[in-house]
């Protein structure tokens, strides 16, 4: 089966932004893109009533999505799904088996974390899915190859998800540097170096070249990688997704939600199997 890219678009600048990366990374992986767009017509859904849903006619979201599909460079599938979003993306996920879910982050800055009800945070609930989140702010350019791993220092398994991250990875020739963020102790360096064993231990760096090790000192791990994770150095960060933190009420506190908010770098998260 080829490989494939599942992208959630809704015309918007986010949504396009995400198109557009998903097509540079298609080639490398000689990927096909599957567009899904989710007519949000439940009189139950919170955003019928913000202004921030798409209110074109079937007729008009045929007509878009025909014009968006044309001269890619990759084959492109485009389909249209209806009510919540996280349930069309999950029936799109259990056809299609892409190898990424992914998705633009709208420009949410003058909204309280709290009360963000982003798509990303209820697909991660709904269906655990690796996933990449792309800001709006990231425009298409070169391919990602410099990526950042944060991890925690405990051991992880990924899956049937690791194959699919690593083929990610090798078609990318990336470049991962294992990001550990702990306070600051006497152990900190050992402790790095053991997480990176954790990472090594999943599969995820065979065949790639050597792995680098970074330890940062920071009573909030959220803050540390945030901090690390600029353009300067990196072009992607990657976390892992703990079902403990995204199946749980307080979600928009974890690690995870935090880089998904604020990253200004693409995120791309794994959920771990535990």
């Amino acid at each position: 089966m080829a490989v494939s890219l599942l992208i959630l678009t809704d015309f918007f600048q986010a949504a396009n932004r995400a198109l557009d990366y998903a097509t540079n990374l298609a080639l490398p992986l000689r990927a096909r893109l599957v567009l899904l767009h989710v007519r949000r017509d439940s009189v139950l859904d919170p955003e019928m009533f913000t202004g921030r849903l798409s209110n074109l006619s079937q007729q008009a979201i045929n007509l878009a999505l025909n014009h968006v599909a044309q001269d890619f460079p990759v084959p492109v599938v485009a389909e249209i799904g209806h009510g919540q979003v996280s349930f069309a993306v999950a029936d799109a996920v259990s056809r299609h088996h892409p190898a990424l879910i992914v998705l633009g982050r709208p420009d949410e800055s003058s909204v309280p974390d709290e009360l963000v009800q982003t798509t990303s945070l209820d697909i991660l609930r709904t269906s655990p899915y690796p996933m990449l989140v792309v800001p709006h702010t990231v425009v298409r350019g070169t391919l990602p190859r410099r990526v950042l791993l944060a991890v925690d220092g405990e051991a992880f398994s990924l899956g049937e998800h690791a194959g699919t991250v690593r083929q990610l990875f090798t078609a990318l020739g990336a470049e991962l540097t294992v990001l550990y963020v702990a306070p600051a102790g006497p152990n900190a360096e050992a402790e790095a170096a053991a997480a990176l064993v954790t990472v090594q231990q999943t599969g995820l760096t065979v065949g790639l070249p050597a792995a680098q090790v970074r330890a940062v000192a920071s009573d909030h791990p959220a803050e540390g990688i945030l901090k690390t994770a600029k353009a300067a150095d990196f072009d992607m960060v990657m976390v892992i997704a703990r079902p403990r933190s995204f199946l749980g009420k307080l979600f928009h506190r974890s690690v995870t939600a935090q880089v998904l908010l604020h990253s200004t770098l693409p995120v791309l998260v794994v959920p771990a199997t535990e």
